[in-house]
């Protein structure tokens, strides 16, 4: 059943009981999405209702599984601090905060038009549109069946939202990241730029580290090895993506401690 947001719940769409009946690998995941998630797929500044909409259907479709997702969600695709070089550069994080919120709401009014009970939570206090950041609230909400969405990074400069999610997800009590990127995995080399590059199927932490690959900032990837906390790398453009991932299908790359899945 997917509660809706008067109240009530809604019985599954034709062709999800059968998936309701799979077994996830993980119970509580966190997902993170930068902003080029919500932009255009010519990857232009904005928002795209149809990327939204599609992350929108893909977070309804997990919550059949009996899974409990939470999502942080970057601002790139409206404001991306590093490309403001003459701003000073805790006021740039600060405008790039605020853009994750923007994206936090839009994607909370898309999931709910199809009736999906969410709650925006935010490091700086906004109360009019969010929550304040209440991991024990954030929680209690999980619990409930609601998505959480997670603004604003930490509320502090010099953090990225690879490392807010890395943060939140420990807090949380969340058994998985699955980070959501515009390819299927992770590569030694930019495979949009170099076809013959060689895609990882299982990394371990500290290889991403020495390799200098683009998984997650250093901070997040050294906070996920000392707790151990999986990262699944995958493509979220792909429909059903997200599923299959919190499935344990063998998709992407995994970045664990271990050398299989």
């Amino acid at each position: 059943m997917i509660e809706t947001a008067t109240g009530g719940a809604t019985e599954p769409r034709a062709g999800q009981a059968l998936v309701g009946r799979a077994r996830p690998s993980y119970r509580r995941v966190l997902l993170k999405l930068s902003g080029d998630a919500f932009a255009p797929p010519e990857g232009d500044f904005g928002i795209s209702e149809e990327a939204v909409e599609l992350l929108a259907r893909q977070l309804a479709e997990v919550l059949t599984l009996d899974v409990e997702p939470a999502v942080v969600v970057g601002g790139g695709n409206i404001f991306r601090g590093r490309d403001a070089p003459r701003m000073d550069r805790a006021r740039a994080d600060y405008v790039g905060m605020l853009a994750t919120v923007m994206n936090a709401l839009v994607l909370q009014d898309a999931l709910e038009r199809i009736g999906v009970v969410t709650r925006v939570q935010t490091a700086i206090a906004m109360a009019q549109v969010a929550e304040p950041y209440i991991p024990r609230k954030a929680m209690r909400h999980l619990e409930k069946g609601r998505v959480v969405i997670f603004a604003a990074g930490l509320g502090r400069p010099f953090f990225s939202t690879d490392t807010t999610a890395a943060q939140i997800a420990l807090e949380i009590h969340a058994e998985a990241i699955l980070k959501g990127t515009g390819v299927d995995g992770v590569y030694d080399a930019d495979p949009n730029a170099n076809p013959g590059a060689t895609k990882f199927e299982d990394l371990e932490y500290i290889e991403v580290l020495k390799r200098g690959l683009q998984v997650m900032d250093a901070t997040a990837i050294s906070l996920c090895m000392d707790n151990g906390l999986p990262i699944i790398v995958f493509n979220f453009r792909e429909e059903g993506n997200i599923r299959r991932a919190i499935l344990g299908e063998r998709i992407g790359t995994l970045v664990h401690s271990g050398s299989g899945r």
